[in-house]
């Protein structure tokens, strides 16, 4: 029998109020590996009471302190930094190779938080009039929280977590109910911290839980990645509650390819960004504008190259993609290829019915380029969330920048050219958030906020970077006169 998880409240794990629970399921073997509880209203009432509590004592925590503890962090995230990327395989499909990645990059993300001393840095002026001095003070403002999605279930919460509690904030995180066990493993880590009752707290669940979260007044602020009907959802519902929202949407990321591009180059990074992770992550190119005679050598050598990939177990060292998160994604974006075929699309490599040796109940969908895809089809307009690569036609640099930014979505946009000329002017021109230049993935670091626009992103302040100092600090002007 599936052991059933628990939320860690106030320093403690405890069982939750609920009376539900989803099962959370290997992908590529349909294993039940534990069981998730669909979490209450009165768990996430607990946490906010826990945080609540824990707030004063933590924010007097001097920040030299208070980022001794991501030091030890890091220190015991990378003792267990297999263990964790195996989990991450094991709930969510990818390969070991993406999970170790995964975990890299949230390491990346607890370095950032360990900068907050510096960071935190207010400015001033010394006799801003006679004998006043003006300043700036950075506070930490509350309880913070985060809903997390599946696709990246190590990597996300680190985005928001180090650097909320070295601010001086309590933080309750409510990861995806599909792979809840990583997000259990950091919190592992935490509790061996011997952190003060109540800075970090962790509810499990789906739907209930996240609601009771944007509504609860306990809570300064939220931050949310996830597809953009739900980002929108959550903007909505948590600024109507007063609350400070940074909400990461969907996306449709287009991908230009000049002729004069490294033709070579190019396919090597639009194969890592359209069948990385399956395609489960909002940076996935998911459509190539070929301009002029790129397209018929690219759409060869793309096929040539994906149709090789050894699809399977994430486990195995020699898979290079592995499996979609679910059933129902698997049959989603099968029945949007379907649809795409249907307005048009003609696929040049089909990984619908996908079948694995050994897996054969496992959710594999195959890489997909689907040629012809006309700018009102399906796979050019809609987030697939898979391995499906939409290529277009453009016959010049500026028909390319337009069908790029006819898209709803602004997350990420890429050129591919030995042309400065034409890199500048599509960094100046593309309205996207993220914009690589022969780069396939445009993933900022750390230090760097996470751009996006349009129905990419909903909200002021994105998550990492200086956007997160100011997210988690409140900024008092102190005017002062001594007489």
């Amino acid at each position: 029998m599936a052991r059933k998880l628990k939320n860690y409240i106030g320093g403690d794990w405890v069982d939750s109020a609920a009376s539900d629970y989803t099962p959370v399921v290997n992908p590529a073997t349909c294993e039940t590996i534990a069981e998730c509880p669909e979490s209450t209203r009165a768990d996430v009432d607990k946490a906010v009471q826990a945080a609540q509590e824990g707030f004063e004592e933590w924010r007097r925590t001097p920040v030299l302190n208070r980022v001794q503890y991501l030091f030890r962090f890091k220190t015991i995230i990378e003792d267990r930094f297999e263990d964790i990327a195996k989990m991450v395989v094991e709930e969510n499909g990818k390969t070991r190779d993406e999970a170790r990645g995964e975990v890299r990059r949230g390491i990346e993300s607890i370095d950032f938080g360990t900068s907050v001393p510096v960071l935190m840095r207010s400015d001033g002026v010394e006799d801003i009039a006679a004998g006043i001095d003006e300043t700036t003070l950075r506070q930490p403002a509350g309880v913070f929280a985060a809903i997390t999605p599946f696709n990246f279930p190590a990597m996300v919460p680190l985005w928001f977590l180090p650097t909320a509690i070295a601010c001086g904030n309590t933080f309750i995180l409510k990861p995806s109910p599909q792979t809840p066990i990583s997000a259990e493993i950091l919190f592992e880590v935490l509790h061996d911290l011997d952190l003060p009752e109540g800075v970090v707290n962790l509810v499990q669940g789906g739907k209930e839980a996240s609601i009771a979260v944007m509504e609860h007044p306990g809570i300064k602020g939220v931050s949310f990645v996830g597809s953009s009907p739900v980002a929108k959802l959550v903007y909505e519902t948590c600024t109507k509650a007063g609350k400070r929202v940074q909400a990461q949407g969907g996306a449709k990321n287009y991908i230009a390819v000049m002729p004069d591009a490294d033709m070579t180059a190019s396919v090597k990074n639009i194969m890592g960004a359209a069948y990385g992770c399956a395609g489960q992550r909002c940076l996935a190119a998911a459509v190539v504008v070929a301009v002029g005679d790129a397209y018929d050598k690219l759409k060869d050598e793309l096929v040539k190259q994906a149709s090789g990939l050894r699809v399977g177990y994430g486990l195995s060292e020699n898979t290079q993609m592995g499996t979609v998160v679910s059933a129902a994604a698997k049959e989603r974006i099968e029945s949007m290829i379907t649809k795409g075929i249907e307005q048009g699309a003609v696929p040049a490599l089909d990984g619908r019915n996908q079948h694995i040796n050994g897996y054969e109940q496992g959710n594999f969908v195959g890489p997909t380029i689907m040629e012809n895809v006309q700018p009102d089809n399906i796979l050019a307009k809609e987030e697939v969330f898979g391995p499906v690569l939409a290529m277009m036609k453009a016959d010049d640099f500026d028909e390319a920048v337009d069908i790029i930014n006819g898209s709803k979505y602004g997350n990420a946009a890429s050129i591919f050219t030995t042309s400065g000329g034409h890199a500048r002017e599509f960094k100046y021109r593309v309205n996207a958030g993220n914009i690589g230049v022969n780069i396939g993935v445009a993933a900022p670091s750390a230090s760097f906020p996470f751009g996006g626009q349009k129905d990419s992103f909903f909200g002021d302040l994105h998550g990492q970077g200086m956007d997160s100092i100011e997210f988690y600090t409140e900024r008092k002007i102190v005017i002062e006169r001594w007489i």
